[in-house]
Order: C-alpha cells, then sequence, then structure tokens
C-alpha cells in the first residue's frame, strides 16, 4: 500500500506544471560615446525580459563621455546579487589599471558577462586584461555597411545559434577589425571586412576564469539591434552564459519566457 501511494505521489508530482525558478538577476551596464544607449536600453531590456525568465537592472552613467568610471566597479565585490553583468558601454579613455582590476576581477571569479559592440573597445590601460575577459582584442573599426554575417562550419549545433540563419543580413551596421581571438574563446560567426578584405570574428564565446563570457561586436544602431533575429541572440547568449540554455537552444527549466 505504501508503495502505492509513492507511486501515486511521484505521478502527480510529474504532472504538475513546472514552477519557474528565480529570475536571472541581470545587470545591464550602459553609457558613453558614440551610440544610442538610450534607444538600446529601451530595445534590449523588455526583449531579454521576455525571453526568458530574467529580471534587468540598469546602470546607465557616463553621458556621452569617454572617460568616465562607471560607480559600481569602485565598490567591493561590486557584481554581487546579480547572476549574470551585461556590458553595453563605451568608455576607451578610462585607462587606469588598478580600475580595470577591479572590474576584471570579478568576473574572474566566476560572474558571468555578456560583451556587446563598443564594450570591446573599453579600459585600454595599456595591459590586455580586459581584452582577455572579452575574448578579442579589436584597435577599431572601418566603415558602416550591410554586411552578411556567416556561422563558422562545425559551430552550426551551438545553442546560442539556435533558430539563426548560416548566412545572416545584417542591415548597416560596424563591422570591427579583430586582431587576436584568444586561445580562450571560440569563434561562432563571423563577416568579411571590406578594408581589411578577410573576416573577422563578429560572435563568439570565452571561457575567463571561473565565468562564462558570451560576446558580439554587433550593434552599433538601434536598427540592427532591434532584429528579432538580434534579439533571440543576445537573449541566449545571457542565458548560456549563466548556464542556464540547454542544448537545442530554449532556456533551461524554471528560465521559459514569462507566461502573460
Amino acid at each position: 500500500m505504501m508503495r502505492l501511494s509513492a507511486w501515486i505521489v511521484a505521478a502527480v508530482l510529474a504532472a504538475l506544471p513546472c514552477v519557474a525558478a528565480e529570475p536571472l538577476k541581470v545587470l545591464y551596464i550602459t553609457g558613453g560615446c558614440c551610440h544610442d544607449y538610450e534607444a538600446q536600453k529601451a530595445i534590449l531590456v523588455p526583449a531579454l525580459e521576455t525571453r526568458g525568465n530574467m529580471k534587468v537592472t540598469v546602470l546607465h552613467e557616463g553621458g556621452s563621455s569617454l572617460d568616465h568610471k562607471i560607480s559600481i566597479y569602485s565598490k567591493p565585490e561590486w557584481s554581487k546579487g546579480y547572476d549574470v553583468v551585461f556590458h553595453n558601454e563605451c568608455f576607451a579613455d578610462v585607462k587606469d589599471p588598478e580600475f580595470l582590476k577591479q572590474i576584471v576581477a570579478e568576473h574572474e571569479k566566476g560572474t558571468p558577462a555578456v560583451v556587446m559592440h563598443c564594450a570591446m573597445h573599453c579600459y585600454r590601460a595599456g595591459n590586455d586584461d580586459w581584452f582577455k575577459f572579452c575574448g578579442v582584442t579589436s584597435p577599431g573599426h572601418g566603415a558602416k555597411y550591410d554586411y552578411v554575417a556567416k556561422t563558422i562550419a562545425g559551430q552550426e549545433g551551438h545553442p546560442i545559434l539556435a533558430g539563426l540563419p548560416a548566412e545572416w543580413q545584417l542591415p548597416k551596421d560596424e563591422l570591427y577589425y579583430i586582431d587576436k581571438v584568444w586561445p580562450t574563446a571560440t569563434p561562432l560567426v563571423e563577416a568579411p571586412s571590406r578594408e581589411r578584405k578577410s573576416m573577422q570574428t563578429v560572435v563568439w564565446t570565452n571561457e575567463f576564469g571561473k565565468a562564462r563570457v558570451f560576446g558580439t561586436t554587433i550593434g552599433h544602431f538601434p536598427e540592427t539591434v532591434r532584429e528579432p533575429a538580434f534579439l533571440d541572440l543576445m537573449a541566449r547568449g545571457t542565458l548560456w552564459a549563466a548556464g542556464k540554455l540547454d542544448a537545442d537552444g530554449t532556456p533551461a527549466d524554471g528560465y521559459d519566457p514569462p507566461v502573460k
């Protein structure tokens, strides 16, 4: 009788709908030169929150400057309380090595990250600390034009790329030069540079210390950021960094999009 009761309880529990986990806490850091960060924020934040069980906190500072030091980075254990940090900032003239060390130390200890577009051009402190964290070294970019991004052979099955076409036509954007892909990084998507006449990595993953990092150089114009495929990519990349993305590219149990 007890065995039968246990079986009934197990069957009932299996039939119950999956209960959502606590939302993934995402710290979205933005601001700085050369981009419409107000528009990007208005697009990206709701897109993340509707594509997965995520709660995004926005920290937007620095106006259009190049040398602002984001305030939270000066605090001990500044990433505490967040599951992922989404870096979409542009402060190339912050060149303080000690300040940079405070930023990357939290990620090296295990805080997952997303790095987008101009984040690759930040914190040029005379060393490679930031570039090692990002996974690529980018010195700049060429003209703004539309281009076709292509999935690299062998990466078609990566969960971050689920649903993304093998060749993806992007509207006008800035194609960043990539001088180095660090050994800890894995390129996923690339695009041809007209100026360099060679393929440049535009989407990748990186392992930095104990942290997963998802990166892309795509995302200069709001028109590009607004592309549904781009928003799907960023949501999956964020979930992947946090270890909450299944092999088929869908959110892990409990991290599905909220029910409307």
